[in-house]
């Protein structure tokens, strides 16, 4: 048995939710420290939903003791953004992704956990059959919710809207 499989055997075991979050501080680590930084966890992530939670905590909030607005950016990205590589690596083909813009409209203010939600995964996945197909970059706007189900229930705190830039490689 190689390694590969061996790896696959025991990452079958791991649960989903333990996977993808420490998927995702592994990237901050590596590569965003901002994401690290702010532990997130990844709630559930699947073909047609992703949903991450920021702590609040003293790394995420400011002097009013609500989520800082880059916190708030950076779940965006994440919820986004993970939304995107998730599906990428299904397809297995070798695709960049970038942000392109970022538009945010904030409703309240967060005063709790803050939860992330991008139910964008069937146009994800069409773009990302669109890049398979074609060597010019393609763009999409997601939308991305954010709540405080503690404090609001299910209230929006802030709609964002990010344009999702993809590019076979």
């Amino acid at each position: 048995m190689n390694i590969q499989k061996l790896a696959d055997q025991v990452l079958d075991k791991v649960p989903s939710k333990l996977k993808h979050t420490s998927y995702v501080r592994y990237f901050g680590f590596t590569k965003v420290p901002m994401i690290f930084w702010l532990r997130p966890i990844v709630e559930e992530l699947n073909d047609k939903k992703c949903v991450v939670k920021i702590p609040l905590t003293r790394r995420s909030k400011n002097h009013l003791n609500s989520m800082y607005f880059a916190a708030i950016a950076a779940g965006g990205d994440i919820a986004c953004g993970i939304h995107a590589m998730y599906l990428i690596h299904k397809s297995k083909e070798k695709i960049s992704l970038v942000f392109k813009d970022f538009h945010a409209e904030f409703l309240k203010r967060p005063e709790d956990d803050a939860i992330f939600v991008c139910e964008e995964g069937e146009a994800i996945s069409k773009l990302v059959k669109e890049v398979e197909n074609s060597d010019d970059r393609k763009n999409l706007t997601v939308r991305v919710n954010v709540y405080c189900p503690k404090k609001c229930g299910d209230e929006v705190m802030a709609k964002l809207q990010l344009t999702l830039s993809l590019k076979k490689k």
